[in-house]
């Protein structure tokens, strides 16, 4: 079957973006000369993804149908008997993974010409998300680790640019920097388990590694003795913890809101963040033979779902909700990768890419109506102003939580589903991954439906005069849970107040001014992102998790976790699951915290204050992002900071200026010797020469010793 996918239809699908990009990027920009303008540029990059999104879909119908491919199309380099090449493997895994990336991206790529219409970087722009395109589905697409971490370190590198986009604001350039360097942390030990797998194997091609999974699992890093797959997925795993934004390399993804909105759906929605979720799933069968790799993914999971969703809830940034609420579902992929419910995990990152791309670009329109206005203290009463917005933030919303029938809820639901057989069949973690996920469904709800609240219902707070503009009493932002800055925190607000004045002239509604719905540009893929948030997981749901979509892809030892054949056994069809959903403990906490969010925040806005009086240092706490970043900025910054001055003072003053000056003073103190026989009379030459021969001979013949 492997003969019926033509491998020269596949490099379109990457190369089209990148086609997109390079015209947009270099005809459209000044590197030659604006050659091209912003129609063709946009066109050029949309025509681009669409054409990638067009045989993706193709090659899914194939990949249905049967039909697979795994080959080279380009050999870069041979080492022995290691081949270096570039070559894609299609299978149900992949060509679903390429379907959501072109899709999302495509809804992205038609959204931005609405969104960043005012702004001069226009061009550019469309050529680094048409690029980010690119690198995301060579790394899907790939079927060797040499193109997995290429597309690995091209997401990292254009994410970069694209989080530094507006690079005149020091809060953007900072944001990058982070991102930069804490996936760089994460990426060492991506590397570092691609170096073991390489070394033990001897290639680079996922099938040969797979097939020597069973002897790596008898193999020990040399010198010390650990287990040599149980090390390597670890490692490999902590390049996912930076890629996928896991605790405690979290810490770049809130900040990396400084980029525009646009992005923030593209880089947290399908493609980068998702990119270690596809990475564990795509390497089960390393995972599936350490339990001890198992288990330390479903802790670390288990802290992100639960923590993270907790910084959810004091935010008052519309983005930054909607970017906790990110690390939060990823943290809930995580664990579902623990419990070795791979293809549930791949399911909720399908289902979360359109919710969540919905909810971000959703986000970007209310911004738009507010005039650039991030703050939702300023927000209020927009469903009657913004109608299309409204409602298909609504139905994000509902996506999210877990609503049943909703797409969110089959696949977070199941994934609870198989945390609770992992935890009943004893496995290392589960119990404290059982809680987390079910706190977090509280958690989840209460914070969505307090964004959407405060947006969208109750007073209309906009085109007035605001303590939340940062021109009024510290005081004023005690009013509330998640108020309360320090001075240096509004001193920072204000100084990107300003920043974002100078980029978009006035920030927010003037007095008098009414927001107003975006352009169909922006309303026609929030409409196109709400169809499949809505219903694709009821028809996805069977055969995803039940059937033979992942079969011969995803492999899962049901006699040591068998959670997933629990799952199937008590599974009766998409419609049954929704039904009984209805009596279950997660649809009522789901309703607590929606209710509770709707007393808090449109019955009695006098309880958030007070939970604030009361719960100071939690807020305190969840304010300062558990310090997270003062713990990175001592500890790893100040580490490297001392560890700087002291190879500087040590090592490149004392050791090589220290030799490289002594070494030029030996050679000044051996020619001012040598320069006293310089004196022109050839008897002092014949006597030099003379002792020449004799060192010569005393060295080679040394006779005297005797």
């Amino acid at each position: 079957m492997a003969g019926q996918i033509n491998p020269n239809l596949l490099l379109a699908v990457p190369l089209a973006p990148l086609a997109g990009s390079a015209i947009a990027g270099l005809l459209g920009t000044k590197f030659f000369g604006n050659v091209v303008g912003r129609v063709v540029s946009h066109s050029a990059t949309i025509l681009g993804v669409f054409i990638a999104m067009v045989i993706s879909i193709m090659t899914l119908n194939d990949v249905i149908g049967g039909a697979t491919y795994n080959g080279d199309v380009y050999t870069w380099m041979t080492i022995g008997t290691m081949k270096m090449t570039v070559g894609f493997k299609i299978d149900a895994l992949s060509a679903m993974m390429m379907c959501v990336v072109t899709s999302v991206s495509l809804m992205v790529h038609i959204y931005t010409i609405g969104y960043m219409a005012e702004d001069d970087g226009y061009n550019r722009f469309f050529s680094y998300i048409s690029l980010f395109t690119f690198s995301m589905l060579m790394l899907v697409m790939s079927n060797n680790f040499l193109q997995l971490f290429f597309g690995w370190e091209a997401v990292g590198l254009v994410s970069y640019l694209l989080i530094g986009f507006w690079y005149t604001r020091p809060t953007a350039i900072f944001a990058n920097m982070k991102a930069f360097l804490v996936n760089r942390v994460g990426d060492f030990g991506f590397i570092l388990g691609i170096g073991l797998l390489l070394a033990a194997t001897g290639t680079m091609n996922y099938d040969e590694t797979f097939a020597k999974s069973t002897q790596l699992a008898a193999m020990h890093v040399p010198g010390l003795g650990w287990p040599l797959l149980t090390a390597a997925c670890i490692c490999l795993f902590i390049g996912a913890m930076g890629k996928s934004a896991q605790f405690p390399l979290h810490v770049w993804l809130p900040d990396s809101m400084e980029g525009p909105t646009p992005i923030s759906a593209l880089i947290h929605a399908a493609t980068m963040v998702t990119a270690g979720i596809f990475m564990v799933t795509r390497m089960s069968p390393l995972f599936e033979l350490s339990d001890t790799a198992l288990s330390f993914v479903v802790v670390i999971g288990s802290i992100t779902a639960l923590f993270m969703g907790f910084l959810g809830i004091i935010q008052n940034d519309i983005k930054r909700v909607v970017a906790y609420s990110t690390l939060s579902q990823l943290g809930y992929m995580t664990v579902a990768l623990g419990v070795s419910a791979y293809n549930v995990a791949v399911f909720h990152l399908m289902t979360h890419a359109f919710f969540k791309a919905l909810l971000f670009l959703g986000a970007g329109s209310v911004i738009i109506g507010m005039h650039h206005d991030q703050d939702m203290r300023n927000m209020g009463g927009l469903r009657k102003y913004m109608p299309v917005t409204w409602l298909t933030s609504l139905v994000g919303s509902l996506a999210l939580i877990g609503t049943p029938f909703f797409a969110g809820f089959y696949s977070k639901d199941s994934i609870i589903e198989a945390v609770a057989a992992a935890r009943e069949h004893g496995m290392a973690g589960a119990g404290f991954a059982y809680w987390a996920v079910i706190i977090g469904v509280f958690v989840t709800a209460f914070y969505s439906f307090r964004m959407y609240f405060r947006v969208f219902h109750g007073p209309e707070n906009f085109g007035k005069a605001h303590a939340h503009d940062h021109h009024h009493a510290h005081d004023d932002h005690h009013a509330e849970l998640g108020e309360g800055k320090d001075p240096t925190a509004l001193h920072e607000a204000t100084a990107h107040h300003e920043e974002d004045e100078d980029d978009h002239g006035h920030h927010g509604l003037a007095p008098g001014q009414k927001p107003h719905e975006s352009p169909w540009v922006v309303t026609l893929p929030l409409i196109l992102l709400a169809i499949p948030s809505v219903i694709i997981g009821y028809f996805a749901v069977k055969p995803m998790l039940y059937g033979d979509f992942f079969k011969n892809v995803i492999y899962i030892d049901a006699e040591r976790h068998p959670a997933m054949e629990e799952l199937a056994h008590e599974f009766h069809g998409a419609a049954a699951m929704g039904i009984h959903a209805f009596t279950s403990l997660p649809f009522i906490l789901a309703l607590a915290g929606v209710v509770a969010a709707f007393y808090c925040y449109m019955i009695n806005p006098r309880v958030p204050a007070a939970f604030y009086k009361a719960l100071r240092p939690i807020h305190t706490l969840l304010d300062n992002k558990y310090y997270m970043d003062k713990f990175n900025e001592i500890v790893f910054a100040g580490g490297a900071r001392l560890l700087g001055k002291g190879l500087w003072q040590v090592g490149d003053r004392a050791l090589i200026d220290g030799l490289v000056n002594g070494s030029a003073k030996v050679v000044g103190w051996f020619s001012t010797i040598v320069r006293t026989f310089q004196t022109g009379y050839i008897y002092h030459y014949a006597f030099v020469m003379i002792l020449g021969v004799l060192g010569t001979l005393l060295y080679f013949f040394p006779f005297w010793r005797a």
